[in-house]
């Protein structure tokens, strides 16, 4: 009879030793596991998808003899979901087991449309219960506070050689063998995605020739920590010319990000050289605005991704603490203010029976007057405009 049982369930880890090629996350969890019995209530496990950020939570409950109650993101979309779903799990008691584990999958998935991480935030801090919740991306500036309430524990892409190690270990648990090449192209095209080529041997073996099998390569989408660690720390290859098509942010803003992390990784000459290319990149940006003439994007994106690269001799090695651009932040805070600010007068403008333009135009003379407790009472200013009005003046 044909085996119904998929390779990645039947050899899912069980204990903490079963976690191949993420042993300094296995070493986070266990300090932020002694950490959550003093009061942290909420871990995010963040990285690529097939890295292990689900399997490793049920492994938690195993470790920790903990019943798990597992939910995903796109069943708790907004608050009214987050109200009726997660809120009852957060506060029953585990049935079976003396301790609980609530599992969010790909938590990245809730919106903010309507309040879900707005109450997504009351119920992990209201919670008696150890919160686990995965996503592939948790740097989106709407999880910011999030993040600050959450122990956060990054899971990287799975080293070639672990991948092939257990992969290994299954064929020979399975009683099935395949050449050493074969085995090597679909470690080599699961790019760290050790679900993916759990599920590539498994079909391979079901082959008559386990070498016929066709593998397409893993277009993961990267993120911008992930772009930047391959632009500053790899060799300058042809897959750099293609390298922004794996992010799902505009070139400005990429060319922001390595404009803020260049001095943080070249120095001297390899600064300098740098900083030329990002100025002709510059230039190539103006001319395609001016003439509308898009073929030059090929260069913009070049110079940006293997002229960076090329521009080093050696570069550091190690760990790289990349920051925001400050460039961004300050256009964030102005945005910020300004949304206030036409808040304030839309309000004026409603009670004085003006249009928002007029308003806009006469608030630096009327501006002071916000300032006095009544008016504040009578247009309903919130707090955020009020201390806007306060910081202003």
């Amino acid at each position: 009879m044909p085996e119904t049982t998929t390779w990645t369930e039947k050899y899912r880890p069980v204990y903490f030793m079963d976690i191949k090629g993420q042993e300094s996350a296995v070493e986070k969890i266990r300090d932020s596991l002694q950490k959550s019995e003093k009061g942290k209530k909420a871990i995010i496990l963040h990285g690529p998808p097939g890295t292990g950020k689900t399997a490793l939570a049920y492994v938690v409950a195993n470790e920790t003899k903990s019943e798990i109650f597992e939910l995903n993101a796109s069943d708790l979309r907004n608050k009214r979901k987050l109200q009726e779903i997660l809120r009852p799990a957060t506060e029953q008691k585990p049935l079976t087991k003396k301790r609980k584990i609530i599992l969010i999958d790909e938590v990245d998935g809730i919106s903010t449309d309507r309040g879900g991480i707005t109450e997504l935030l009351k119920l992990t801090e209201s919670s008696s219960h150890l919160m686990i919740m995965t996503a592939n991306d948790i740097w989106d500036k709407k999880f910011s506070e999030l993040r600050k309430m959450t122990e956060l524990i990054s899971l990287k892409e799975i080293d070639y050689k672990a991948i092939k190690d257990l992969m290994i270990q299954i064929l020979r648990k399975e009683k099935k063998f395949i050449e050493n090449d074969v085995l090597t192209n679909i470690t080599l095209k699961a790019h760290g995605d050790m679900r993916a080529a759990i599920n590539d041997l498994q079909m391979a073996t079901s082959l008559p020739d386990p070498s016929q099998i066709l593998i397409d390569e893993r277009n993961k989408e990267l993120d911008i920590f992930s772009i930047l660690r391959m632009i500053f720390k790899g060799k300058p290859t042809n897959a750099h010319l293609k390298i922004f098509n794996s992010i799902n942010k505009p070139l400005d803003e990429i060319m922001l990000w390595i404009e803020e992390n260049l001095p943080a990784e070249y120095s001297g000459e390899e600064l300098v050289k740098a900083y030329e290319l990002l100025g002709k990149v510059d230039i190539f940006k103006r001319r395609i605005y001016r003439q509308q003439y898009w073929r030059f994007l090929v260069y913009e994106n070049a110079f940006l991704s293997y002229g960076i690269a090329s521009s080093k001799t050696s570069g550091k090695t190690g760990f790289t603490n990349y920051k925001r651009p400050t460039r961004i932040l300050k256009m964030w805070l102005n945005n910020r203010r300004t949304e206030k600010k036409k808040s304030i007068a839309k309000k004026y403008a409603q009670y004085a029976h003006i249009g928002v333009k007029r308003a806009l135009k006469e608030f630096p003379t009327i501006e002071r007057v916000f300032l006095k407790p009544g008016v504040q009472k009578e247009l309903k200013l919130t707090q955020d405009e009020i201390e806007y009005l306060n910081k202003n003046n």
